[in-house]
């Protein structure tokens, strides 16, 4: 599966298809995207590819501002088990301009979220 559509629900949860939730199961890291959209992650891939990534120089200002972009506002959830769903932050939809409708695309290793 590479991409979904979905409408977050009164609580602002967005509820992952059944058959990305064993893909997400050691949860989710949610963040800004390059543009106007959202990075959604799985916390393994987060932490083996993401968190490497931005370890360079301390020195170089291109990684300082990847870090600076991909930290601010950057939340981790687990999926609940009932319905396999995650809250998003009104913070990060609010700058996404994400209302209600979501389309989400795999983009490698992560999700893109962005307005429906």
């Amino acid at each position: 599966m590479d991409y979904f559509e979905r409408k977050l629900d009164d609580k602002r949860r967005l509820t992952i298809p059944t058959e990305l939730r064993e893909e997400l199961a050691s949860g989710v890291v949610i963040t800004r995207g390059f543009g106007k959209y959202l990075h959604l992650y799985s916390q393994n891939v987060w932490n083996e590819q993401v968190e490497p990534a931005l370890m360079g120089s301390i020195l170089d200002e291109e990684v300082a501002d990847l870090n600076v972009k991909f930290r601010m506002g950057k939340t981790s959830a687990d999926l609940d088990q009932k319905q396999g769903r995650v809250t998003l932050e009104q913070h990060l939809l609010d700058w996404a301009g994400i209302d209600r409708s979501i389309v989400a695309v795999r983009a490698g290793a992560y999700w893109r979220l962005s307005v429906a």
